[in-house]
């Protein structure tokens, strides 16, 4: 292990005095951890070394450095940190005691990674250490960034644990802090472990047309320099190559609009660094009399920072016809803050002198200190990640106060944010000057003002369903549900009766024992569960997925680049075994998750019906019945729906663009027309019942639609 990396990189920033420093811990370090082995069998100071020249390249100050060589030493060695407090001080001492601490409870939650408990207990020791010396946080995305680097040794339960908490948490915290340059890695690193197939994938497709694009990439950085020279600014233009957890988002993206990765041009992006505002301004418009820019991808991160600091022109133009290039205009120093982030402002940089703004930079942990005092673990988990873990819009108040809000927020997340009752009370949002609805996706640069009620008024329990899209903020949804807690236990659990009756309904699904159900959700007691339902504890959604078997989450899951094959079988078994001649019931349209009972036919094998469908009921040779099970499910299943609304010109044409939208066939329709009333019977082709439950919501928020439900059409005869 060579010390000489670390110290070549120290040299350049601190100076003689505080490099010693460096050099004691390290030989500190070195015989504190003399003979001891890593699992993967190399020395284990090569991990505290590493950690502190990553350090090193942020130019963290020595005390830092010192802290992250040395922070293994009392676990791992049975030094007490008294001892090190001895021999390097107070302020070295207590970084060491921050990461060390921050290090035993992580290790309660790989040993039970799938507890958010655990990991909720992780955070908010997290948010106390940086709120203390957030020196503590660099040190650790430090330390997790070369254990990811050297995670092939662990078991692969262990392995997936560690990377889904590093893309979850810890690449979210490295973006928050504005440290792009630990922050890439973590992502890539993580992806790598959790979907391997994937990654390998894009890094062969990527590989296989890199020289095409980088030829394209210097061909264009060779014509913007030459126009920089001509307009007398200085500067440098360079390619940047996007990283491979970037390219696999862009490729789900272009997956969505029907595209494959050959249409994916800009995998490269140019970087222009100048040396002051104003010529980043400039070179902006000599790029835009070059090349015509999309207008739509233009965002001014120099007037509008974003929360974590990060100041940059982006631009997107079209060099060569229809090949997008995106372009980065930003100074020296935006970029140094760029890599660097909060390590760039740290206030106890060697030499500098503290930055007055560093309290405004980091006011969004204090909120988040404020937060995690007053919530449950399962709230407070669900804000950081949805609230402060993810990208974000800017958007301004009517009085031009700026405010950040995660990208896709809503009108009524504003509102919750603003007020606590501005939120209850809305009743209507304008955009710019003019009307939008409630689940409008705000934009940077909205100016957005509420309309209210001037009465008091309750808020909507439709705002939480999730395929409605009224509240994204985890914030505003919290808001929403407290106001119903407060409400009458009795009219919560009446509330949630009417509620879950109107859900199962819709989905035609037969349950009635309401408290096996709730056992199910983790509510012991079957009042409890009905007041949850009552007050938005738990949705509709969650009964659906609950319904279906699956997990509850609303997070889509790694999709394969190429879309699966669409199977022809049923999947049905018949007393457990497969591949006989089954067919599902016309009259009952069952679908997974039914309970399904299989009725022998004379000419067409076993027909598959719902054990509540009433031809099953009065069937009379009940030796016909037979035991059948969903087994291996199939890709698609047949369903029938019902939808009633009040005409109006466009209807029938908004109801199956919703359907189309969500990528489901629809193999009849049948409408109706009765005094002003429109009915429409479709019969589509579902995966699963979420898919069902998510298309009628979908369908229920459209204008006019009184109902939308799975048909209880019974009528055809069992024979068929």
């Amino acid at each position: 292990m060579d010390p000489s990396l670390l110290f070549s990189k120290a040299k350049e920033y601190l100076p003689p005095e505080k490099l010693a420093i460096v050099e004691a811990a390290y030989t500190y370090a070195f015989n504190a951890h003399d003979g001891q082995k890593r699992k993967s069998g190399t020395p284990f100071l090569e991990h505290p070394l590493q950690t502190a020249i990553t350090l090193a390249n942020l130019q963290l100050d020595a005390s830092t450095l010192a802290a992250a060589l040395l922070h293994d030493v009392p676990e791992d060695c049975n030094i007490p940190v008294s001892k090190l407090q001895e021999k390097f001080g107070p302020e070295i001492s207590k970084l060491v005691d921050g990461v060390t601490k921050l290090s035993r409870v992580e290790w309660k939650q790989e040993v039970a990674a799938s507890s958010r408990e655990s990991q909720a207990e992780n955070l908010r020791k997290m948010l106390i250490a940086m709120a203390e010396d957030m020196r503590v946080v660099f040190i650790k995305l430090a330390d997790r960034l070369h254990n990811m680097d050297t995670l092939d040794v662990l078991p692969e339960e262990r392995r997936h644990a560690i990377a889904q908490e590093t893309l979850e948490i810890y690449a979210p915290l490295a973006h928050r802090l504005g440290i792009w340059q630990i922050k890439w890695q973590l992502e890539d690193l993580a992806f790598r472990y959790l979907e391997p197939e994937q990654y390998h994938d894009i890094a062969r497709m990527v590989s296989a047309r890199r020289a095409e694009r980088e030829g394209f990439i210097e061909d264009i950085a060779g014509i913007l320099r030459e126009e920089m020279s001509k307009a007398g600014i200085e500067g440098e233009v360079t390619g940047r190559p996007k990283h491979i957890y970037s390219i696999y988002h862009k490729i789900q993206k272009y997956a969505s609009m029907g595209r494959d990765f050959g249409d994916i041009h800009d995998l490269f992006a140019l970087r222009v660094l100048v040396n002051d505002v104003s010529d980043c301004y400039k070179i902006l418009g000599v790029i835009h009399n070059l090349w015509h820019p999309m207008t739509d991808e233009f965002n001014d991160y120099i007037a509008n920072p974003k929360e974590n600091g990060y100041q940059s022109l982006h631009t997107t133009v079209l060099p060569r016809g229809t090949t997008p290039l995106e372009i980065q205009i930003r100074t020296y120093e935006m970029h140094r803050m760029s890599e660097y982030g909060l390590a760039a402002h740290w206030k106890y940089k060697e030499g500098a002198k503290p930055d007055p703004h560093f309290e405004e930079k980091i006011a969004w942990l204090r909120q988040l200190i404020d937060w995690q005092s007053s919530l449950g673990s399962e709230e407070f988990l669900e804000s950081l990640k949805q609230d402060t873990f993810s990208d974000q819009v800017f958007v301004f108040t009517p009085k031009g106060e700026i405010r950040a809000f995660p990208k896709g927020a809503t009108p009524l997340d504003f509102a919750y944010r603003i007020h606590t009752d501005l939120g209850h009370r809305c009743i209507g949002s304008k955009v710019n000057g003019r009307l939008v609805s409630l689940n409008y996706e705000l934009k940077n640069s909205d100016i957005v003002e509420i309309m209210v009620s001037k009465t008091e008024k309750a808020p909507s329990l439709d705002w939480l369903n999730p395929d409605h899209g009224y509240v994204k903020t985890a914030h505003a949804k919290e808001k929403i549900r407290a106001w119903y807690k407060k409400q009458e236990r009795t009219q919560n659990i009446e509330r949630g009766r009417a509620i879950l009756e109107k859900e199962l309904k819709r989905l035609g699904v037969d349950v009635t024992n309401y408290e096996e159900l709730g056992k199910e959700l983790d509510f012991g007691d079957v009042d409890d569960f009905l007041a949850a339902v009552g007050y938005g504890g738990i949705t509709p959604h969650q009964i659906a997925l609950k319904l279906a078997g699956e997990p509850e989450q609303h997070l889509e899951t790694h999709a394969k680049i190429s879309p699966p094959t669409k199977t022809k079988s049923s999947g049905i078994q018949v007393l457990g075994v497969g591949d006989l001649l089954t067919h599902l019931a016309k009259c009952c349209h069952p679908v997974p998750g039914d309970d399904i009972i299989g009725y022998i036919t004379r000419t067409h094998g076993i027909t598959v019906h719902r054990k509540s469908c009433i031809n099953i009921i009065n069937e009379e040779e009940k030796e016909r019945l037979i035991q059948v099970s969903w087994g291996e499910v199939a890709d698609v299943y047949p369903v029938a729906i019902q939808v009633e609304a009040y005409d109006r010109v466009g209807l029938l044409s908004d109801l199956t663009t919703v359907i189309a939208e969500e990528k489901i066939n629809i193999i009849s329709v049948n409408t109706q027309y009765k005094e002003d009333v429109f009915t429409m019977y479709a019969t589509i082709e579902i995966k699963h019942m979420t898919q069902l439950t998510h298309i009628l919501n979908k369908i229920m928020g459209l204008r006019g639609v009184i109902n939308a439900t799975k048909s209880q059409d019974d009528r055809v005869n069992i024979s068929s």
